[in-house]
């Protein structure tokens, strides 16, 4: 039999401390890089930004700024003059869009998918998206790296193998890479990474006059709340507007 100790040693000797005892991670923040995310309000909440070497994930129902938080980290990372990689799934993307939010669109590799359609053409699509996601994981120079498994059945990500997430951080460990998920809801995340969840905030939508008068819609309030290792205490949240005239979400108060 094992003693506690023994026990401890040899998970860590296995690089699973870090994932069984989080309190190392919480001792030591100055090793703990982070890759701020633009947006003051959030990186306020998440101690700087998204961690690095990492995997993060953020999450939300439809219109909620999902896609417009990740421009936002993505236009953060390429003008800082870093190198991003956005693996599309389903063919959503919109460079349109992204141009707007301030991505500079020269430092930014956008592998296509194709767009959904019936079980198996969904799932040729999610296989292509892993292996391209896997490639450019082990690939190394990258700020940030982001898959996006939004508008998924539940039932096709189910098809994908636990293992794949467990890989995930081993590979990108030591790395100055932000590694993101974007989806419909919690999907994975490594011990280090945050969860960024997004939903409507109170009155969520903000017209210039009365709604159905004749009134323009200017926006949308959201409300994101930050789960991860960093965390002990609980939950934090902040509230960020979504403009209508433009990707980049701004800051509207904070909670």
């Amino acid at each position: 039999m094992l003693t506690k100790s023994e026990l401890e040693d040899l998970l860590r000797s296995k690089n699973l401390g870090s994932t069984l005892f989080t309190s190392n991670y919480n001792d030591d923040p100055v090793k703990i890089q982070v890759a701020p995310t633009g947006i003051d309000a959030l990186d306020a909440e998440l101690d700087g930004g998204l961690p690095r070497g990492q995997l993060s994930e953020i999450v939300g129902a439809r219109s909620t700024g999902r896609m417009s938080t990740l421009c936002a980290v993505l236009a953060a990372a390429t003008g800082r003059g870093e190198l991003v990689a956005f693996v599309d799934t389903l063919d959503a993307f919109d460079p349109g869009s992204a141009a707007v939010a301030g991505i500079d669109l020269s430092r930014l590799l956008w592998i296509r998918g194709c767009p959904g359609g019936r079980d198996k053409g969904t799932m040729r699509a999610l296989d292509r998206a892993l292996k391209a996601f896997g490639l450019l994981l082990h690939a190394g120079g990258f700020g940030v790296i982001a898959l996006d498994l939004t508008d998924l059945a539940d039932c096709a990500l189910r098809r994908i193998p636990f293992t794949t997430w467990m890989r995930v951080p081993r590979a990108i460990e030591g790395q100055p890479t932000v590694c993101v998920l974007v989806g419909d809801r919690p999907i994975a995340r490594s011990a280090g990474g945050v969860t960024l969840r997004l939903q409507p905030a109170g009155d969520a939508v903000r017209w210039s006059g009365a709604a159905g008068h004749g009134g323009l819609l200017l926006g949308l309030e959201v409300a994101v709340h930050v789960t991860g290792a960093r965390r002990p205490h609980g939950n934090r949240s902040c509230q960020l507007f979504i403009s209508t005239d433009a990707v980049h979400p701004s800051l509207s108060s904070s909670a």
